[in-house]
């Protein structure tokens, strides 16, 4: 008898091409071999990909490649054209003109001015004013969430994972909260092991199944560091705030990890317009 197929089965396929286009970005990826991971039409797949996810999926193959390359700028001294070969350019050209379209700047401005290099510059000055940092009170989340191991600029892999699985649960608010947690220092422990959680806020009445865990958010006393920019320079906003901000604004941080909340889809916001408040749990004044 055939089977016949409901929309879950749909999002489990296209999670099977999500997983295989994260494990090949430096690949030559087939859209046939992607055809065959969701086990669907080679002449339908890529349609029904793309009404279901909200892009293309070149958009999205191009899109996590240039990440990865922005992520290589900002934080290795890996040469140019080594980034573009990685991304699976042919020419530095076509990789120059491919970021500039993402980022708004050619990889070489990236990585000479990004946001990452003013983060270097202030704490290299320890300029414990130069970027926006405020002490609020948050409250308690109650979240679904999905667990992620490898580099903290992937977590955006299981980010795709939970909604998709509330959109199939048909529990997805509909101006659903994203937040990342993160657990280790990227600098102690290897980027295979970093471990770190991605979260959604739901009301607590909502029943939370396997395989979505879940996940309460402490609330309470934080420093909340308003960054505008691509993810990749992040690493260095965290150096600031917690070497240069953090132990000249009186505050002790809690026992508690840090989480971000993105404030903008980088599926339609321009990289370099990308908004992210990252929470710092602060103990509470004696």
């Amino acid at each position: 008898m055939l089977k016949v197929q409901t929309h879950e089965d749909y999002l489990a396929r296209l999670n099977r091409v999500h997983d295989y286009v994260y494990a090949h970005l430096e690949d030559d990826i087939s859209f046939d071999r992607l055809a065959e991971v969701a086990c669907l039409s080679p002449y339908h797949w890529s349609r029904i990909y793309s009404a279901m996810r909200g892009e293309t999926i070149v958009a999205t193959i191009r899109r996590l490649r240039l990440q990865r390359a922005a992520d290589r700028l900002a934080n290795s001294d890996l040469e140019i054209g080594l980034v573009a070969a990685h991304a699976r350019y042919s020419s530095t050209d076509t990789f120059g003109r491919a970021f500039r379209e993402a980022f708004g700047v050619s990889p070489a401005a990236y990585r000479a001015k990004g946001s990452h290099v003013s983060f270097k510059a202030a704490s290299a000055a320890s300029d414990t004013h130069g970027f926006p940092v405020t002490v609020e009170t948050v409250p308690e989340r109650h979240c679904a969430s999905i667990g992620h191991t490898g580099s903290y600029i992937t977590i955006d892999h299981a980010m795709s994972r939970l909604f998709t699985e509330l959109a199939a649960r048909r529990i997805l608010p509909p101006q659903p909260a994203m937040i990342g947690v993160f657990f280790n220092d990227p600098d102690l422990v290897p980027e295979a092991e970093l471990r770190s959680r991605a979260c959604l806020p739901l009301a607590r009445s909502v029943v939370i199944e396997a395989p979505l865990e879940t996940t309460v958010l402490r609330g309470g006393l934080h420093a909340k560091l308003n960054y505008t920019g691509p993810y990749a320079g992040m690493r260095s906003a965290y150096r600031w705030f917690l070497g240069v901000w953090l132990p000249a604004s009186g505050h002790e941080p809690d026992d508690a990890p840090i989480f971000e909340a993105y404030l903008d889809d980088p599926r339609e916001v321009p990289q370099h317009e990308l908004r992210t408040d990252i929470h710092l749990p602060l103990k509470a004044a004696p």
